[in-house]
């Protein structure tokens, strides 16, 4: 009984001594989440990465290594690991622009969004990088409408719980813009536009109307610099809050082929059926003093050029 006893004992002090030496360790350095496309490319993931790296040059080139490290079991795509070369980098005033070579624009639609997403992504977590911008061959990046990118930060890829970032897909759009004297409407029909599933697909129809036609004999019906405050649903009907920029009409348009321009283009969404503008929240308002935004719009197609 003794022995039985004794050997109880070491074994219980055995199993003490292997959960206490199984604690967890506190992490030496800093955490980084390293983004990658996983193999379907349909999302990114990320793997953490702890390195005692301070110094901002020195850690954006140390993460751009890790960006660029092929995993030895594939089980994910390395977003630098591609058929195209990264040029450069400059940081200036907190914005980090990256310069490719010509490959980086022979990726298709959503490779390329998920690619760049893991690589803006990885590099905005570094103190003193607040926006990322990309250019090719020294020339901005465009998307597959021909809208340039522009300055990309934190808040425009967003986390989902786990770990994987806002999935991407494709959509077909009609959207309407002015025809060239400015007094009707011309249909601009583009296929495949990549955006993120964290965006309605009501912002995404005004985001585009904003940054304008891609297509010759359309023209723009809103000032490019109109901020977009909220797109909202219910009931069918799609609020649309712009700031006072809206306001302003810097192009040759009428009242009612720019506001029908919104409307026609959200109704075209099977879940639209009428549209109300606001300015900063505000309904109580005469756009350019000929339409009331108290009026709920609906389709309008008289304004069709031919």
């Amino acid at each position: 009984m003794k022995r039985l006893r004794l050997l109880l004992g070491c074994v219980l002090l055995m199993f003490v001594g292997s959960a206490c030496g199984s604690e967890a360790q506190p992490v030496d350095g800093k955490v980084y989440n390293i983004y990658y496309v996983n193999n379907e490319e349909t999302k990114n993931i990320f793997v953490e990465y702890v390195t005692q790296t301070d110094d901002t040059d020195t850690l954006i080139s140390e993460l751009l290594g890790q960006l660029a490290l092929v995993p030895s079991k594939f089980e994910y795509e390395a977003p630098l690991a591609g058929g195209f070369g990264l040029l450069g980098y400059t940081l200036d005033n907190g914005q980090l622009t990256m310069n490719f070579d010509g490959q980086y624009r022979e990726m298709d639609n959503v490779k390329e969004v998920l690619t760049r997403a893991a690589i803006v992504r990885t590099l905005i977590q570094i103190q003193g990088i607040d926006y990322v911008s990309f250019t090719v061959q020294g020339e901005m990046l465009t998307d597959s409408s021909g809208i340039a990118v522009g300055t990309m930060s934190s808040d425009l890829f967003i986390d989902n719980a786990g770990n994987e970032i806002n999935a991407y897909e494709s959509v077909n759009l009609r959207l309407y813009f002015a025809n060239e004297d400015g007094t009707g409407l011309v249909e601009e029909n583009r296929r495949n536009v990549v955006y993120s599933s964290n965006i309605s697909l009501e912002k995404l129809v005004v985001e585009k109307l904003v940054e304008g036609p891609s297509s010759e004999g359309a023209y723009p019906t809103l000032d490019p610099s109109t901020k977009i405050i909220s797109v909202t649903i219910k009931d069918g009907v799609c609020y649309v809050n712009l700031d006072e920029t809206f306001l302003n009409q810097p192009y040759n348009t009428s009242a009612e082929v720019t506001v029908y321009s919104i409307t026609n283009s959200l109704v075209e969404l099977s879940n639209v059926n009428k549209v109300q503008i606001t300015v900063g929240g505000e309904t109580n308002l005469s756009y350019r003093e000929k339409i009331s935004l108290n009026e709920v719009f609906e389709r309008n197609l008289d304004l069709l050029a031919q």
